[in-house]
């Protein structure tokens, strides 16, 4: 039986890991009381005491604006911890880190590679690629976005919150990139683990939306299946209507081509993998 650490085990994609954890795996699983990310001398002992074939780290800093006040607490986390990671496995278990859209401009054309340049243009940013870069040459890097996931903190249960509360919701509709169901990037990393793989690779849902869009077909599939009693209307507006303390990229799309043909993984619509979240909402209740 192989063994993996799995941190964040409280947020939505940790759950998802635990969730679609393969058959010859067992998990110690890692919330913020168990491990305190952002204390590298905790994570050797840890990983002294628990000597894993696998580290996923699915825990991060991802309070965006806020990150931009505190610029030390993201890089603790963000950087420090795979920093921390990489140094106690010491080449005797593999680490999988999980990255970020945000690490890109959004200045490009066509859907972000692995090897694009990097541009971040926020705090929460430039730490996810500090922390890919201190994940060292052996880890699996997995960039992402917009992940979601029944029962978790989400743009769609947000959504949902505000359609029943206001008649009238303003939705940025030039930022686009595309949503990420958190079990499909759960089996995304448990597959290149068992491939052994290296390096960097993307996941995501396949299409694209702006936030705007992503709205629309939250209300309207929501109401489909009875979890909103009324569409409310939604208005598309600019990023500049909209201002926060950390910028985004305007486009973060990212190519996905190398990891759906690492693993032999069909695409799956991003519209699809949403219903299937909201049928899992309602069995939540």
């Amino acid at each position: 039986m192989k063994k993996a650490l799995v941190t964040g085990v409280n947020g939505q994609l940790g759950k998802a890991l635990l969730a679609s954890r393969p058959e010859g795996w067992t998990c110690v699983a890692l919330d913020r009381a168990a491990l305190d990310l952002s204390d590298p001398d905790a994570i050797a002992r840890l990983v002294d005491a628990e000597q894993p074939d696998l580290v996923l780290n699915a825990a991060a800093y991802t309070a965006v604006d806020r990150a931009e006040s505190e610029p030390e607490l993201a890089h603790a986390v963000n950087a420090g911890a795979p920093a921390a990671f990489a140094r106690a496995l010491g080449g005797a278990g593999r680490l999988v880190q999980v990255s970020t859209d945000f690490v890109f401009d959004g200045t490009s054309g066509r859907g972000y590679r692995p090897d694009d340049a990097r541009n971040p243009q926020s705090v929460y940013g430039a730490s996810k690629a500090a922390g890919e870069d201190a994940a060292g040459d052996s880890a699996i890097i997995v960039r992402t976005s917009w992940v979601y996931a029944a029962g978790g903190a989400n743009f769609v249960r947000t959504m949902l919150r505000l359609m029943r509360e206001r008649d009238e919701l303003r939705v940025v509709g030039d930022q686009i990139g595309s949503p990420t169901w958190a079990t499909g990037l759960a089996h995304t990393l448990w597959g290149l683990a068992a491939r052994d793989a290296t390096g960097i690779w993307h996941h995501r849902d396949d299409g694209v939306a702006s936030w705007y869009d992503f709205a629309v077909a939250i209300a309207e599939e929501a109401h489909a299946i009875g979890l909103l009693a009324r569409i409310p209307a939604i208005t598309p507006i600019a990023t500049a209507d909209y201002p926060t303390p950390a910028k985004r990229p305007s486009f973060s799309v990212l190519d996905v081509s190398a990891t759906r043909a690492a693993l032999s993984s069909a695409a799956v619509h991003w519209r699809t993998n949403l219903k299937t979240m909201l049928e899992e909402e309602i069995a939540l209740g």
